[in-house]
């Protein structure tokens, strides 16, 4: 889809989100709608057609500049068209603070937020295993 619209939004997921986030990203939208399934609430970007994430703290809308082959995979280089963030994360000087947020990183398999491990590649769609937990603990 990137490289027939060239456009995306980045949205920064949160601890709240994790479920969400890996769930978009084993999930084809020809299978599901993420937004439906998810619950998540689709806004309109103010630059680019593809929509925003309301629960997200941070939405960047993006339009692809080029893409370079790679073998099996492409490389997307993209210019920045619009920032938004959430309001309730700005102090009254304009700072925002996105570790109020409780931002989640991804790494090797393994969604982090704030040190904690809140699941694995896969999980949101993985089988429940009796007595086996999914999420990984520290």
């Amino acid at each position: 889809m990137l490289e027939e619209t060239g456009e995306f939004v980045i949205n920064l997921p949160t601890r709240e989100l994790a479920y969400a986030t890996d769930f978009c990203g084993v999930k084809s939208g020809r299978e599901a709608d993420k937004f439906g399934e998810l619950h998540l609430t689709r806004q309109k970007a103010s630059k680019v057609r593809p929509p925003l994430i309301g629960e997200s703290p941070v939405n960047i809308e993006c339009r692809v500049t080029d893409c370079i082959a790679l073998g099996s995979h492409h490389m997307f280089l993209a210019e920045v068209a619009a920032v938004h963030v959430a309001e309730e994360y700005l102090d009254q000087s304009g700072a925002f603070h996105l570790e109020q947020a409780g931002p989640m990183v991804y790494s090797h398999g393994t969604y982090f937020g704030l040190g904690d491990a809140l699941g694995t590649f896969g999980y949101s769609v993985r089988k429940k295993q009796k007595k086996k937990e999914n999420i990984r603990k520290q």
